[in-house]
């Protein structure tokens, strides 16, 4: 086996981090607003039958 350092691979800048942070966030802020606005149109298309329950 070869016993060389293994590489470091990309090292990125504190602005290519942030972009990233930022770029993360905003991705998971839509499937979270995509995921309620699923919730709310299922709800709607249920009716209002679900809120009350049978006796």
């Amino acid at each position: 086996m070869d016993e060389t350092k293994p590489s470091e691979g990309v090292v990125l800048t504190p602005r290519q981090l942030r972009n990233r942070r930022l770029r993360n966030l905003a991705i998971g802020l839509s499937v979270g607003l995509l995921a309620a606005l699923f919730y709310a149109i299922t709800i709607v298309k249920l009716g209002p039958g679900i809120l009350r329950p049978e006796p």
